[in-house]
């Protein structure tokens, strides 16, 4: 199973299914996109020309975190849609909040696995 997991504060919040073909309509939405990013993409240092794949995926995974929080449900399943499309390797999106920014990161080498509650007990409640 080849699943793109979006994940904000550690929480799995969409998943997107690979298998799943795209309909030669979204396909060509997703063409699209990457012209209109090849003409440039804003940056914090001001908009990149030409940029490569990877200055796209962190544009468009900024754009999905952004629609994650406001719900934008279009924007969304397109920008899943690309960043699973583009990036067959891609497993995780992942954001999290730092010192009241956001820090993005594209994860590649390990699928969304929850985080697991762990109890510790003091050596003294141990049963022998």
């Amino acid at each position: 199973m080849s699943i793109l997991v979006a994940v904000v504060n550690g929480d799995s919040e969409i998943e997107y299914d690979r298998s799943k073909p795209l309909a030669e309509q979204q396909q060509a939405y997703l063409d699209k996109m990457d012209e209109k990013m090849d003409m440039g993409i804003p940056s914090e240092q001001g908009n990149i020309f030409a940029p490569d794949q990877a200055q796209k995926a962190l544009f468009v995974a900024h754009q999905l975190m952004m629609a994650i929080e406001s719900s934008d449900e279009q924007l969304i399943s397109a920008s899943m849609a690309y960043l699973a499309s583009r990036l067959p390797e891609l497993k995780q999106v992942t954001a999290k909040e730092k010192t009241g920014q956001q820090q993005i990161t594209l994860i590649y080498d390990r699928e969304y696995s929850p985080a697991q509650e762990v109890n510790f007990v003091r050596p003294e409640h141990l049963n022998s």
